[in-house]
């Protein structure tokens, strides 16, 4: 089965085809549709299939590369259109097309009547086969491929809206942003590259090639510089500070974009490319250090701007670049399979929230078009009491926010408290740890509060708009419920395959599955650990049951107060934001680093640019380019006239230079 891994990518590259040349002429909405989901289901099927292979593998056997063809040959440097196929990238590839086909399935109800209902496919199906292209391709110069691609479908579906200024705004943000950290990933791909090469005459880029030359690699030093360039891609694929700023705003494309762009695809690149190289990872302690506090400040730093937000879909984007900041936490402590954990259980609950609050927005849009009004229907200020005229919505929502908010028994608790869990007792960061840990948990407290927060003033209470408008409230049709359904039962069970340890021995030594799976891909880093990472101290299982009661305790405290300030008493949140006006300012405007990043990069080359064009290209280039003309004209005015078409000027002119030239000669 793993010889046929090349119709993964292809299938959604065909629909690119299909509907890219033909779907303007077939015009129908399901055929177009159905033509893209059905090309990543059967990318699903495909995947389903190699899982269920590897699986049957002993663990020492799950590798297996496939080269299709000779891309790129210099010399002894060779670059192949090959895939690679181990736990990691099936997972991933799992995740992507599972979840991806849910969102293009969701896609055919929500877009229903949108012009370009034909591009929208079209882009979606590209944005897949870029995604799958990244975690399948065996080479660093073919997921840099898949990174670009994924880059350019974030730019074409943030601004699918062209016409709107703030939608090709937010498309270009993301681009641009991006281009910064993928200039820091080719960096690290040149000088890591440079050095194997240049040093020990390993020029590859190959995966399995390098993770074999990984113990030629010096502790720190040049790897330091290689894998903060990494970090720096990284950092602008999945929106960690300070490169994080276009995200939020990505949600000016179709809802279903932003599903598909906060948990199935984009952001998670970032992570992913990280735990693919964890073995080059592993020996820079410093950018490890970095990547830690990185991951943490982000978790907290959004987590606060999410607190203050009225439009849902952005307290949902802010809780993703959290999220996000999470799993960096855990690729930064070494805790390399919690965070790959965590990326798995947030696609579940991540999607079915942005999938849920896409369900929220069409049925408020549909009431507020039939009553005429102007309201906006994203802000949850004009929404509540929509539990009971959305039911399946409002259930799928609530037990996706109970998974990210860390309850145990969903998903998302699993993968939060082993990362929170790894902060403290990883020996890499010392009495850091501690400082860590409790970022991370109040970040987890800060995310149970502001998103109980959405769900109370979404779903409970009295609905905010007008009797007209809430008569025409109603859940949204089967062919988006039905994500919704498959979505929201993932966020509650997908957690059990990666019980703690802790927890597993309670239940008779029930295994960590997930992290048992992962091994064969850390086993190199893991390895590099034991002997050379010193332990400290070891932990008891009591200060870990402490340390996960404490972090659910933070989360109940968060819940409990959303729940005292928009149900038992809506009045205290106005009162609290009349108090302390400059607080509320600054967070409801994102702490104005939007601002700030305006005052600091964008306003000064706006500048530059406007210097080089009026001073350097309007006064010096013009100047010299017309310059030249008009001199050209001047003497061309005063020349025309020897040009007079009469014969006897012309004679006399002639006589003249015979004067001239006999004078010459005879009185030189």
């Amino acid at each position: 089965m793993f010889e046929y891994v090349w119709l993964i990518p292809l299938f959604p590259l065909i629909g690119v085809v299909i509907n890219g040349l033909f779907g303007k002429s077939i015009k129908n909405e399901k055929i177009i549709g159905g033509i893209g989901s059905l090309m990543v289901f059967g990318s699903f099927l495909v995947a389903c299939s190699i899982l269920f292979r590897l699986l049957s593998l002993p663990s020492e056997e799950r590798l297996y590369e496939l080269n299709v063809f000779t891309w790129i040959q210099s010399g002894t440097f060779k670059a192949d259109i090959g895939f690679l196929i181990d736990p990691l990238s099936a997972l991933m590839i799992m995740v992507v097309t599972g979840v991806g086909f849910l969102i293009h399935l969701y896609s055919i109800g929500y877009m229903h009547g949108e012009e370009g209902f034909y591009r929208y496919f079209t882009y979606l199906n590209l944005f897949t086969f870029s995604m799958l292209l990244l975690v399948l391709g065996n080479n660093l110069l073919l997921m840099f491929v898949g990174w670009e691609g994924v880059g350019l479908c974030s730019y074409l579906l943030i601004g699918y809206y062209f016409h709107k200024k703030s939608a090709g705004d937010a498309g270009k943000k993301a681009f641009v942003m991006n281009r910064v950290g993928d200039f820091g990933f080719l960096l690290g791909v040149f000088t890591l590259f440079w050095f194997l090469g240049q040093n020990y005459n390993i020029w590859t880029i190959n995966f399995v090639e390098l993770s074999k030359a990984s113990h030629l690699l010096p502790v720190g030093g040049i790897v330091t510089i290689i894998t903060l360039c990494f970090f720096l891609g990284a950092t602008g694929k999945s929106a960690q500070i300070p490169l994080y700023t276009w995200l939020p705003d990505a949600m000016e494309g179709p809802t279903p974009v932003s599903a598909l762009i906060h948990a199935a695809t984009m952001v998670t690149a970032g992570v992913y490319m990280i735990g693919r190289m964890n073995f080059i990872f592993i020996k820079a302690p410093e950018t490890m250090l970095v990547i830690a506090c990185i991951g943490a400040a982000t978790a907290i730093f959004a987590a606060t701007i999410g607190t203050a937000q009225n439009d849902i879909k952005r307290v949902l984007a802010y809780s993703t670049v959290s999220q996000l900041g999470f799993m960096f936490l855990a690729m930064g402590v070494g805790a390399f399979a919690a965070g790959v954990f965590h990326l798995m259980t947030h696609a579940f609950f991540k999607a079915c929230l942005f999938l849920g609050s896409g369900s929220v927005i069409h049925s408020m849009h549909h009431a507020l078009h039939h009553a005429h009004s102007h309201d906006d229907p994203q802000d949850m200020r004009h929404m509540g009491g929509l539990k009971s005229k959305m039911p399946i919505t409002f259930i799928t929502f609530l037990v996706s926010t109970i998974a990210i908010a860390g309850i145990p028994g969903f998903s998302g608790f699993f993968s939060k408290d082993e990362i929170l869990w790894q902060a403290f007792a990883n020996p890499y960061h010392g009495s850091l740890n501690y400082v860590l840990w409790g970022i991370g948990a109040v970040a987890a407290g800060f995310t149970a509060f502001y998103m109980f927060r959405l769900v109370f003033m979404t779903f409970f209470g009295e609905c905010r708009i007008t009797p007209k408008a809430k008569d025409h409230l109603h859940e949204s049709p089967f062919v988006i419920t039905l994500p919704l359904m498959v979505l929201g039962f993932l966020a509650v069970v997908g957690g059990y395959v990666g019980i703690p340890k802790v927890i597993g021995e309670v239940f008779g030594g029930i295994p960590n599955l997930f992290e048992h799976y992962l091994e064969p891909v850390f086993r190199i880093s893991e390895e590099f650990a034991k002997e050379h990472v010193q332990v400290t101290a070891h932990h008891s299982a009591a200060l870990e049951w402490g340390l996960m009661g404490t972090s659910v305790l933070i989360a109940v405290v968060g819940i409990s107060i959303a729940y005292a300030l928009y149900i038992v008493s809506p009045s205290i949140p106005a009162k609290f934001t009349a108090a302390f006006p400059g607080l509320h300012r600054a967070v409801y405007n994102k702490w104005y680093i939007d601002e700030l990043y305006d005052l600091l990069f964008v306003n000064p080359c706006k500048a530059l640019g406007r210097f080089l064009w009026k001073g350097f290209d309007v006064v010096i280039v013009d100047g010299i380019v017309n310059g030249v003309a008009k001199v050209t004209m001047g003497f061309s005015g005063v020349l025309r006239h020897v040009q007079s078409g009469f014969v006897h000027n012309y004679a006399l002119t002639m006589a003249l230079g015979m004067v001239v030239i006999v004078g010459f000669y005879l009185f030189r």
